[in-house]
């Protein structure tokens, strides 16, 4: 029998957070300049992210920190994606991008353990 892990609906803000290595204040001002960013609020008036805004969080993060554009010219690229179809796998690409970089850099920080080299250097 295979069990599957359950996909968590919906995340906090300290999740998203934590998720993606941002700042609470950065998601927010986000929200107010991506207007696809617009998370419910819960009873407490908390809010509340979904998979596929944090998706979109990862492709915001993704065009502005790795590829430089400005909020401007990411709003048009997403805007593009949407146009053409691609959001989605646009988004998608770039989570796994992010995961990717973060595993790399455990694994650095792994091997520079087991190698006894904590600045990192090689020899």
């Amino acid at each position: 029998m295979t069990s599957t892990r359950p996909v968590q609906e919906f995340y906090s803000i300290g999740e998203v957070c934590a998720l993606t290595d941002l700042k609470p204040h950065v998601l927010r001002y986000w929200e107010s300049q991506f207007r696809f960013l617009n998370p419910a609020k819960n009873r407490s008036g908390n809010r509340v992210y979904k998979s596929r805004e944090v998706e979109l969080i990862m492709l915001v993060k993704h065009l502005l920190y790795t590829e430089k554009f400005t909020i401007d010219g990411a709003r048009q690229r997403i805007d593009q994606y949407r146009r053409t179809g691609e959001l989605r796998a646009s988004a998608r690409k770039a989570f796994e991008a992010e995961l990717a970089t973060e595993v790399r850099a455990a694994v650095e920080e792994i091997v520079k353990i087991l190698d006894g080299r904590p600045d990192g250097s090689r020899g």
